[in-house]
């Protein structure tokens, strides 16, 4: 964390993540599955600011260390919540603009929030235009069943991108039309969003004009 600018995405891959911002530059919910440092969180919620955002959390010592990591209060649009991210998305009833993924434990990433059972869950847990973001660990062994997964929850609507030097892979999911359309304009998109979302994405590695190379 930048203590000067505490909201500012000092990791890479978390800048990749707000690519989301390509396809709903202006979400008004935002479900999030893990809480950690509260870098993606921080950022929603100063630069979105007509969006609900709500944070899910299994970890009570993670949440715990919020106020340390300068991670908003709850308030009307800001909630973090306690609890298992892949019960939460099976059991939701909301339907949200975007879902991030970004669950590790000291483990890796938990196998509930892995499984076909959950990818089918956040589709019916989005929008039909909305898009989920998943940070994996970048071992394509790993990650191989977990895209074949993702690619049949949305039926080929899958892109990906490795970022920090390779240790990451950044997934972006949505329905085909709205994938492939949103890469189609991608550039005219990232031209026509706020400053500070510009400069998030454009200090992306491997751009050009701003815009990352996609696999």
């Amino acid at each position: 964390m930048n203590l000067d600018d505490p909201t500012r995405l000092e990791l890479e891959y978390t800048r990749a993540m707000m690519l989301f911002l390509l396809f709903k530059p202006a979400p008004r919910s935002i479900l999030m599955i893990g809480l950690g440092g509260g870098s993606l969180p921080k950022y929603c919620h100063r630069h979105l600011t007509d969006c609900d955002i709500t944070v899910v959390e299994i970890n009570p010592a993670v949440i715990a260390l919020r106020e340390v990591f300068q991670v908003p209060p709850d308030g009307p649009r800001f909630h973090v919540l306690e609890g298992d991210g892949a019960q939460h998305i099976r059991e939701t009833s909301a339907l949200h603009d975007v879902i991030l993924v970004d669950g590790f434990s000291s483990n890796g990433q938990p196998e509930t929030l892995a499984t076909q059972d959950f990818y089918d869950s956040c589709r019916a847990a989005l929008q039909a235009d909305g898009v989920l973001v998943v940070n994996l660990d970048s071992d394509p062994d790993a990650n191989e069943p977990l895209l074949a997964r993702l690619e049949r929850t949305f039926e080929g609507g899958v892109k990906t991108l490795l970022s920090d030097g390779g240790t990451n892979r950044i997934v972006l999911a949505a329905a085909h039309r709205i994938l492939w359309e949103t890469l189609r304009h991608a550039r005219r998109r990232l031209q026509g969003l706020p400053a500070v979302h510009r400069e998030t994405l454009g200090r992306l590695p491997g751009a050009t004009g701003g815009w990352p190379v996609l696999g």
